[in-house]
């Protein structure tokens, strides 16, 4: 038996001992080194040769991550570790670092209860850095520091031994910031990384050593022997003296919180049920015997078994061939298999506890997201939040008519794996669109379609996702029934700034039901929004909100459905270029109303509410949002004018310039419509000298000058008269 089989079994053995659990992950910005530090730590603990690690990418065992040699999905394994005298079962996350994949970090930080920040030590923070730091602290997942690649300070910096202290300091302290900014008073304190106790590790993965203080006084290993050892290029050395998979999962099992300890603090956090239930108490307790409490957090599609729902077990047990709900659909599901992953194989059992990361087959329903238990009353876990919306689309067309309809079945079990895609499908025109993150999230879609599915495909030039909005108060404007028996009078304004960030942030809940209006009116008021109003909400759509703010009309009640839905119309197609509005606020302050109801129904109510909602925006000046990135560059001095010349060309506005040795780092924003084609064209500009990266900043408006002739050509594209209507055509 090898190594990797008697370490399978091992794990097998320690899937009930809740104790001896840790669930983390790695987060960092991208190319800062975290496959090459997870293939390491499974390396260490005999999953695969100590040779390839690094090179093998283990956790990168798509073709795509292998051939672009970046982390596209989060990856999963499991492995055991000898600490103290004991055996720890250790699951690994390993997470994309390229802005496009955020979604992917997002859901994998539900699953986890601990993460390793890498830091690049030449790099520092970066702005993918904080974004991990955040998602991880919102999510209640405990943080621990690795500051990686220090013999490039040694080799490429050339520093001295106390600078290079100075500079791991530097690092530290800022992250302790960011953690102290984004958590409660008391958890900041306690959750803060310290080089004295251990929580935070410093080595190069790649060479596969690592430090951290505790290590450094048992071993008596010393900052000048680091330095010694990379000066001199003997790091194999070093790794024997000091083998990285065991300095960081040390750190890990010490200092990372075990599902009993985690449970406690994030459950309240990531689902708001009552707590008292026997499914609360379960999860709280981590209780094998209570109700199932699943999260699925990723979908894994598999040629030979079909779709596999990985996620996170927080109660219960799940045994192969149990009935499952996936809550909210119609009919229970069978467990067709059980199973821990390793990398890309998956080890069935028979039964998996509380407390694991375990992988179903058999859950077709599930999505990335869902929650499944053995009660199909259980309140599901909170909503996922991305930090950032798609805002690139591009149309995909199969090239042979009879491919259609494997083409949809594809895109569904691809937007089913991966939430951060958004797939419309026309059965109508054959046209599919599909938005993502970026140019390069739809590159990958698009390859997966045609070399995972074999389904041959053309593509349109990727188009920006724009939104609509007003500028001002607009309204009371009257729609008139085709009837002429109901008329409807609405204002439109902007939502007050704070209400949309705490819908964007999902605080407060869009697209659903609203459960306890008082709890909405209080969260409400409190962000400054008008008491009276803050009572009336009828229902929140996207980032828009449709207020009642009439007084005892008849028959409205019976009437308010169908209002509702010509607001989610007017709200998903704007009378500007029909592209989904944002931060509107729709007030109904008045209604006339046939008394039969026969004369006020949908095909009367719809129109006239719809036209209603438009000619109060016309009135409130219609204004056309773009997306917006933030874009980061680090380039040597000499090339500093090139690259500023190459944002200024595409309407980038230069936000601030930072001088660090060498290197100039510019910090600014463009519109995401002028960026495509900005990496070939950076890369020139600059000899290949320019490091840069972006990261999704929401919506600004367009600049007037500019506006009339964008809503035209979208316009066109859509095959709608290339001006927008006015104000008589809606009042008509």
């Amino acid at each position: 038996m090898g190594r990797k089989e008697e370490n399978i079994k091992k794990a097998q053995a320690l899937l009930h001992l809740k104790d001896r659990i840790r669930n983390i992950g790695t987060a960092a910005h991208i190319d800062h080194g975290k496959t090459t530090l997870s293939d390491s730590l499974i390396a260490g603990a005999g999953m695969i040769s100590e040779e390839l690690a690094g090179q093998q990418l283990f956790m990168d065992y798509d073709e795509q991550e292998q051939a672009r040699g970046i982390t596209i999905n989060a990856a999963i394994a499991s492995m055991v570790h000898d600490f103290e005298g004991g055996q720890y079962l250790i699951n690994l996350i390993d997470t994309p670092g390229h802005v496009d994949f955020g979604g992917d970090v997002t859901r994998a930080m539900r699953a986890i209860d601990g993460v390793i920040i890498l830091v690049d030590s030449v790099e520092g923070i970066m702005p993918q850095t904080e974004t991990v730091i955040r998602q991880a602290l919102k999510e209640r997942v405990r943080p621990a520091l690795f500051i990686n690649k220090v013999d490039r300070l040694v080799n490429e910096l050339k520093i001295s031994p106390d600078q290079m202290q100075q500079r791991f300091t530097k690092i530290i302290t800022e992250v302790n910031n960011r953690i102290r900014k984004w958590l409660p008073e008391d958890m900041g304190e306690k959750w803060m990384v310290h080089v004295e106790g251990g929580s935070v590790a410093f080595g190069s993965a790649y060479h596969k050593w690592a430090l951290s203080v505790p290590f450094m006084k048992k071993s008596g290993i010393t900052f000048k022997d680091v330095y010694k050892h990379c000066q001199e290029g003997t790091m194999k050395e070093l790794a024997k003296k000091a083998p990285l998979h065991s300095v960081v999962l040390n750190m890990v099992i010490r200092h990372l919180p075990n599902p009993l300890e985690a449970q406690k603090i994030r459950i309240p956090i990531i689902w708001k049920g009552d707590m008292e239930s026997p499914v609360g108490k379960a999860m709280l307790s981590v209780d094998e015997n209570g109700p199932v409490g699943f999260m699925v957090t990723k979908i894994i599609v598999d040629p030979q078994a079909g779709e596999v729902a990985a996620g996170r077990l927080f109660s219960g047990k799940i045994r192969r061939g149990q009935e499952l709900w996936v809550i909210g659909m119609p009919k229970p599901q069978r467990a067709q298999t059980v199973a821990m992953i390793v990398g890309p194989d998956r080890i069935p059992v028979d039964e998996i506890d509380a407390g694991n990361v375990v992988a179903v087959v058999g859950l077709k329903d599930a999505i990335a997201g869902s929650t499944v238990s053995d009660d199909k009353d259980m309140q599901t876990f909170e909503k996922i939040v991305h930090y950032s919306d798609p805002v690139v689309t591009i149309a995909v067309e199969a090239k042979s008519t009879s491919d259609l309809p494997r083409l949809v079945e594809a895109l569904r079990l691809i937007a089913k794996a991966d939430p951060s895609i958004v797939v419309e499908i026309n059965q109508e025109t054959g046209e599919h669109l599909i938005s993502g993150m970026g140019e390069l999230h739809l590159e990958i879609t698009i390859y997966r379609v045609q070399n995972d599915y074999k389904i041959p495909v053309t593509t349109s030039p990727p188009i920006v996702v724009y939104r609509e909005g007003v500028r001002s108060k607009g309204g009371p404007f009257e729609g008139k029934s085709p009837n002429k028996h109901n008329r409807f009078y609405m204002e439109v304004e902007p939502l007050e700034p704070k209400v949309v960030e705490a819908i964007r942030a999902g605080e407060i809940a869009a697209g659903q039901r609203i459960k306890d209006s008082k709890v909405l009116a209080k969260k409400l008021e409190e962000l400054g929004m008008d008491r009276n109003e803050s009572k009336s909400v009828v229902w929140i759509h996207d980032t828009n909100m449709l207020v009642d703010a009439t007084k005892g009309i008849q028959y409205l009640h019976e009437t308010m459905e169908l209002i509702k839905e010509a607001y989610i119309e007017a709200m998903n197609r704007g009378p500007l270029a029909a592209e989904k509005a944002m931060g509107l606020k729709v007030r109904l302050v008045d209604a006339k109303l046939h008394e039969d109801s026969v004369h006020r129904g949908p095909a009367q109510v719809i129109p006239a509410a719809r036209s209603s909602i438009y000619g109060a925006m016309v009135q409130g000046v219609r204004t056309l949002l773009e997306p917006i990135q933030k874009v980061f560059i680090n380039v040597p001095q000499d090339f500093m004018g090139a690259a500023l010349g190459e944002i200024q060309s595409r309407r980038g506005v230069i936000e601030d310039i930072n001088q660090e040795g060498e290197i100039t780092v510019i910090h600014a924003k463009a519109p995401v419509a002028e960026m495509f084609g900005f990496a070939s064209a950076i890369r020139s500009a600059t000899q290949g000298r320019a490091l840069w990266s972006t990261e999704n900043s929401g919506f600004e408006p367009v600049p007037p000058n500019l506006q009339s002739e964008v809503v035209r050509a979208i316009r066109t594209r859509k095959g709608l008269p290339p001006e927008p209507y006015d104000e008589a055509y809606y009042a008509a």
